[in-house]
């Protein structure tokens, strides 16, 4: 009430501007929020897939690390590093017998029987090589090949031979190869492969005309060799 017994009068003022209504989110921009949400995920995802990998490289290499480092610290105070473990052969063992000899500079060929060497990397296992020959270790049925190069000569021949305690004294010829006439070529050459069944200590050897027209200028010129199938 005031001063003058008349009661108070307030003025509303029904034009008076509203507080702004926030706009609502539109769908779509919904959609892009969602879409980048997922982006920043999978790209936290990824840092840290790519964070694991590096610390397992990292842990991975660590030991052979460590290891050339007392390697390199024990060879600085002259102590012996032999007991080193060796690092195993990639190299496959065969799983039967086999055997490939080559020519080369140690062989002494006789006359007419080819003689090989033992200092060209030969490949012996499960059999052996004795006076010119491949013994067999274990019996079946071997694949036996040989490849011998001539010089220019009118003839020459080229025979695989085998001798077998099932009729001693007198060797059995497995392959033959013969030329009677003046190759066209300077050089011949003469291949022989077949499968035989051999038995225990049988010895099969390569037989030529004249070991003074074999051609020994490469190792691969001439070879012998033997599997078993």
């Amino acid at each position: 009430m005031s001063t003058a017994g008349y009661p108070s009068v307030y003025v509303v003022d029904t034009h008076a501007t509203r507080p702004p209504v926030p706009p609502r989110l539109s769908q779509k921009g919904r959609r892009g929020d969602r879409v980048q949400n997922l982006l920043i995920l999978l790209v936290s995802l990824a840092l840290c897939g790519m964070a694991i990998e590096a610390c397992f490289i990292y842990h991975l290499y660590q030991p052979a690390k460590t290891e050339t480092s007392a390697s390199f610290s024990r060879q600085i105070a002259g102590q012996d590093d032999t007991s080193t473990t060796e690092i195993p052969s990639l190299i496959i063992p065969p799983s039967k017998p086999v055997a490939h000899l080559t020519d080369g500079l140690d062989a002494v060929h006789g006359k007419t029987i080819m003689a090989w060497s033992m200092e060209a990397d030969p490949l012996l296992h499960e059999m052996d090589y004795r006076d010119m020959s491949l013994i067999i270790q274990k019996e079946g049925y071997y694949y036996i090949y040989s490849k011998v190069s001539f010089f220019d000569t009118d003839y020459f021949n080229h025979s695989i031979h085998r001798n077998t305690e099932l009729y001693s004294g007198k060797s059995i010829p497995l392959l033959l190869s013969k030329q009677n006439e003046r190759p066209k070529r300077r050089r011949s050459n003469s291949y022989l492969g077949g499968v035989f069944h051999l038995t225990k200590n049988d010895a099969i050897y390569v037989e030529v005309s004249n070991t003074a027209n074999v051609v020994k200028h490469k190792s691969i010129e001439n070879v012998f060799g033997a599997y078993m199938i």
